[in-house]
């Protein structure tokens, strides 16, 4: 790069030109800047400039139909596209269409320049576009937002679609996680074969290996054919493996063997299988005090974090709460539920609540509005009064099952210690434990709920189990579902 490399700018917005020449020339860079693509494409087939920045919407093209034009006449030139459009989409299709990258306004100038010296500098990579999938603009957009946050998100995304670099994703339960590995999926080169998602922390702990790598007749008690494993069904696609914290340690050793050397055995078999599909792994939880727990391998962890996705909180991007809203209640009406609106002070209210639940909570309580309330305009006493509702039935309390002075280990220990001197000498020969588990268990799982009037999402949440994994126990337990309410 020399200091004398001159950029193109394209867009219809006077000011920033202005700004853009502004920080560009001081950086030690030539510019001319135009209003409109036409004056754009006459630059760039007279061979003038070294890089282009264009915007998206101008008055008389597409910036993003323009990159690829400007590829084929120039493929040596780098275009960074621009655009207030900030969704997925606008990220996805920059990088198909050849952009090296895509900056969403408001930009931050430094960042600007930093991207324009780092696009003369890095070598021409002559990559095709991502797939035959390019999205329509009345796609249904599987993010919403426009925060830093998920800006950032956007970017990363639209990077790794057009790669098979193993993915894992963290966050909040109810932060889209699962949103995230489908857009891997559905906007990658492995998205004309399958999408297989699997819940480790749904499927017995036993029967895991046999879950992912599949099994042959006769491999095992009750294995009356051969199974199809997860990997296999996913061939030349997508493993989406959720929830991995939860992945015991053994099947955790089966899958390192398999990211390491690229291939697997059945169960019971005996000829190894090529594994071929893009791992997408995801958790709530926190691996790296997994692994000081000694609860799951740091090798693993290793080859699982190739690129790392850290989704926010909705609490750490509240001003996308609006725009989630309209598309909930959107969703709602499409549903046949009534027609609401959420006043700004209500909107107001929405944007300090702490959120427990993510999205998911938001979009949960966007439904409860729409169905539960006969007002168009939905305002902040109501809202106020539906989050203290559900704070109140949330809020943890101490409990005291037979004095005021005594916590629950404590009752716990007296209560055992009495049965243990009323058996003396006369005690079960085994199943001890798991008797008392299930005295337990079965309370504790019916009152909370009671508590959460009937919502198993919810229950779920305050237990730290697997909604699959608590329906299981609902079942086995036989406990009865108590519905106190909407949720």
């Amino acid at each position: 790069m020399t200091t004398a490399a001159t950029i193109l700018i394209a867009d219809d917005d006077a000011a920033i030109r202005t700004v853009l020449t502004r920080a560009l020339v001081r950086a030690g860079f030539e510019v001319r800047a135009a209003g409109d693509a036409a004056t754009l494409w006459r630059w760039v087939e007279a061979g003038e400039g070294d890089l282009v920045i264009t915007d998206v919407i101008m008055p008389d093209e597409n910036g993003l139909d323009l990159v690829p034009r400007i590829k084929k006449l120039r493929p040596s030139m780098r275009v960074i596209v621009m655009s207030a459009q900030s969704t997925l989409m606008t990220a996805v299709k920059a990088t198909e269409r050849g952009a090296f990258e895509y900056l969403p306004k408001p930009f931050d100038l430094d960042e600007v320049v930093d991207t324009v010296r780092r696009a003369l500098e890095t070598s021409e990579d002559s990559k095709s576009a991502v797939s035959d999938k390019s999205p329509d603009d009345d796609e249904p957009l599987p993010f919403i937002g426009r925060s830093p946050a998920m800006q950032e998100i956007y970017r990363t995304l639209a990077r790794l679609m057009p790669t098979n670099l193993t993915v894992l994703i963290t966050g909040d339960s109810g932060t889209g996680k699962e949103l995230v590995a489908r857009a891997l999926h559905d906007y990658g080169k492995r998205r004309a074969s399958p999408f297989v998602a699997v819940n480790m922390a749904a499927i017995p702990r036993e029967l895991i290996e046999s879950e992912l790598f599949g099994h042959e007749k006769g491999s095992f008690t009750g294995a009356t054919q051969r199974n199809l494993g997860r990997f296999e069904q996913a061939k030349g696609g997508t493993l989406f493996l959720d929830e991995i914290g939860d992945m015991p340690l053994e099947a955790q050793t089966r899958l390192l063997r398999v990211l390491q050397e690229g291939e697997y055995t059945t169960i019971g078999g005996r000829t190894p299988m090529k594994a071929d599909a893009r791992i997408v792994a995801a958790t709530h939880r926190d691996l790296r005090q997994l692994i000081r727990q000694g609860q799951f391998r740091e090798d693993l962890y290793f080859r699982l974090n190739v690129v790392p996705i850290r989704l926010p909180a909705l609490r750490e991007r509240p001003d996308d709460i609006p725009e989630l809203v309209e598309h909930f209640l959107g969703l709602a009406m499409r549903e046949g539920l009534p027609r609401k609106t959420i006043t700004p002070a209500g909107l107001d209210r929405l944007r300090r609540h702490s959120w427990g639940g993510n999205v998911r909570e938001l979009e949960n309580l966007m439904r409860r509005l729409a169905a539960l309330y006969s007002q168009e305009d939905i305002g902040e006493d109501i809202i106020e009064a539906e989050l203290s509702e559900r704070a109140t039935a949330d809020k943890p309390t101490n409990v005291r099952l037979d004095s005021e002075d005594e916590g629950l280990g404590q009752t716990v220990e007296r209560r055992l210690k009495v049965f243990f001197d009323a058996h003396g000498g006369t005690l079960p020969a085994s199943g001890l434990y798991d008797r008392v588990i299930n005295e337990v268990e079965r309370p504790l799982i019916k009152l909370t709920l009671k508590a959460t009037r009937g919502n198993q999402l919810r229950a779920a949440e305050l237990l730290g189990l697997n909604r699959n994994t608590l329906r299981k126990k609902i079942r086995e337990l036989n406990i009865p579902i108590v519905r106190g309410g909407p949720g």
